[in-house]
């Protein structure tokens, strides 16, 4: 936990996380929700931005891996492989927002490097 972070800096570090869940209110929003914000408030913290990169690299490297497995629907192998990466992406979404908030930096598992 990081005491000298702001209340303000824990919040919008877990927005950063939290808006993944745009998705559920349009496609791919699972992206814009965390790239809107970390636009916004990146200059504004470290820990914004660290946390804003996080969850975008992460987003956007589940809906690669949501589209291969979508093909591979065709071979019966995706539906299996669809919901558990759904299922994974919001289990941890939800724990990397609280942990945000609590002032501790979550690093996802699976996560490309796509924004350093």
């Amino acid at each position: 936990m990081n005491p000298e972070l702001t209340r303000d800096e824990k919040l919008w570090g877990m927005l950063c996380h939290f808006s993944a869940f745009a998705f559920f209110v349009f496609p791919f929003g699972n992206i814009l929700g965390p790239l809107i914000i970390w636009l916004i408030k990146k200059d504004d913290s470290q820990y914004i931005d660290r946390n804003g990169k996080e969850s975008l690299n992460f987003q956007i490297s589940i809906t690669i891996y949501v589209i291969i497995s979508a093909l591979l629907v065709l071979i019966l192998i995706g539906f299996v492989l669809l919901v558990a990466l759904l299922l994974l992406d919001f289990i941890l979404v939800v724990v990397a927002s609280i942990k945000a908030n609590d002032g501790i930096e979550y690093k996802y598992p699976m996560t490309i490097q796509f924004i350093k």
